[in-house]
């Protein structure tokens, strides 16, 4: 089960690039965001009760849902869609998969869970297969204040995402599920989204065109409810410094498919930078596998 959710959580998340590319033009980011999570919630949280499974929660419960819809449903990804604009994709990914390295951290000041050398080795080899895979636009990168200005949205965003992550974690460890800590989440998270664009006079512009509602309900269904409750479920099954190591195999995904869908060419760096992401994947996980096995 963790294998299939690990693999179902990649596979999704190292798509949804296409659909969040299709998503830009006509209307605002914020607003789009509000959309993409407020339909995710919408639909959870009607699943949930038609099916009668929504867990009643506490005060506690509620809050917590309100601060992981504050950091992973919110600022998260306006920090990250934001950073695009001044900094190339590939530099964000290297960024945004130095989650493990801050899984680890905040996994040891919030729970106490020692952080092991394999598991911070392997997560360096990640960071640097994935500096190779993307070495062409690092190396294209400029040094002005805007690169800047990128590189500290993308920082505070991998730093909002594994906040997330601890609070799911704290969630399951008070006994909430996924499921229900998403729906709530993904609401909170929705409904902050929907004040802010109301306060900063967003127009709530909408694209009828197939390819935008088609790319919403993708991310909506597939990138949302089904990623983020995987992904999270994970957190809770094996800890949320060995699942945010998901976050090194998103950008091996992309460029797999943008190798055939926008002639994306493999070169020596990229080939080696592969292989450097394999290794840490290996060394992240081999010790547990082979402890399952025993």
């Amino acid at each position: 089960m963790n294998a299939f959710l690990y693999l179902l959580t990649v596979l999704i998340w190292g798509t949804t690039w296409i659909a969040i590319k299709l998503q830009l033009g006509i209307v605002a980011i914020p607003v789009s965001i509000f959309y993409r999570f407020g339909l995710a919630s919408a639909i959870l949280l009607g699943a949930l009760i038609t099916l009668g499974r929504l867990q009643r929660l506490d005060r506690r419960g509620h809050v917590l849902c309100l601060g992981q819809g504050l950091c992973l449903f919110c600022l998260n990804f306006l920090c990250f869609y934001s950073a695009t604009q001044w900094i190339s994709s590939g530099l964000v990914s290297v960024v945004f998969s130095a989650a493990t390295l801050w899984n680890a951290l905040n996994a040891r000041l919030w729970f106490g869970t020692r952080i092991t050398p394999r598991v911070m080795l392997g997560g360096a080899f990640g960071l640097a297969g994935l500096a190779l895979l993307f070495w062409p636009e690092l190396a294209g990168q400029t040094a002005t204040l805007e690169t800047l200005l990128g590189l500290g949205l993308a920082l505070l965003g991998t730093l909002c995402f594994s906040t997330g992550n601890m609070l799911s974690s704290a969630q399951q460890r008070a006994g909430i599920g996924p499921l229900t800590g998403n729906a709530y989440s993904m609401l909170y998270g929705s409904l902050i989204l929907l004040a802010g664009c109301v306060l900063t006079g967003q127009p709530f512009d909408f694209d009828p065109s197939p390819a935008y509602v088609g790319a919403l309900l993708y991310l909506a269904v597939f990138g949302s409810v089904v990623g983020f409750t995987a992904y999270l479920t994970l957190v809770g099954r094996i800890g949320p410094v060995r699942t945010a190591y998901c976050t090194v195999l998103f950008p091996v995904v992309a460029l797999s498919i943008s190798s055939v869908a926008e002639g994306y060419q493999w070169t020596s760096y990229a080939v080696a930078g592969l292989a450097l992401v394999i290794l840490g994947n290996v060394l992240v996980f081999a010790r547990r596998a082979a402890k399952q096995a025993g």
